[in-house]
């Protein structure tokens, strides 16, 4: 498999704008693009409702809330790879309840080099997740056709009174002879 540089999305969630602009320091340009800030975490939930992000970085905690909560709705609602921050006194608790869930943990303060090897972490998990979504979708598309051509076939089958194996090979010998796929034949078939 070929590698292809590819360019992650990221949304920085902290209190601290000093957070935001270290983070941003921090990270190349040419690997990280766009990094999008939020100061809250309803600001958070509402960039996360305009686009998608492959990485969301939280540093607890927020205004209103720690950032658990947070980490852990974003983990349910996107395939993006969570990365939540906290001081070390909190950690091993909240690091407990969030990592079952997906979320990857630090304790603050942290190193650049720490912080950067996290990234890479993500940008690993967010390929993972990547090609699990195509899989689905592709998963997906195979069980419509078939629900397609099954739709076919009993239409050929109360139509035609052909029996099952018939209909079923008339559809297949169809696709082959113009080199279209069934879903072609079956969705004329149901015109």
């Amino acid at each position: 498999m070929e590698y292809l540089p590819r360019t992650y999305s990221v949304l920085s969630v902290a209190a601290a704008e000093k957070f935001h602009t270290s983070l941003r320091e921090l990270l190349p340009a040419g690997r990280y693009s766009p990094v999008r800030c939020a100061n809250d975490a309803s600001e958070a939930r509402r960039c996360i409702l305009e686009s998608r992000y492959d990485i969301i970085v939280i540093s607890a905690p927020l205004r209103g809330e720690f950032g658990a909560h947070l980490a852990q709705h974003l983990a349910e609602h996107s395939a993006a790879g969570i990365l939540l921050l906290m001081k070390a006194e909190y950690y091993s608790d909240v690091s407990a309840q969030v990592t079952p869930c997906g979320v990857l943990t630090l304790p603050k303060p942290t190193s650049p080099q720490m912080m950067l090897q996290c990234m890479e972490l993500l940008c690993g998990t967010r390929e993972r997740l990547r090609r699990m979504e195509q899989k689905s979708a592709s998963m997906e598309e195979k069980m419509a056709e078939i629900r397609l051509v099954n739709r076919a076939k009993w239409t050929l089958i109360e139509k035609q009174g052909m029996s099952e194996q018939d209909a079923h090979r008339y559809i297949e010998k169809q696709a082959m002879d113009r080199c279209v796929p069934k879903r072609v034949i079956a969705e004329e078939i149901l015109r």
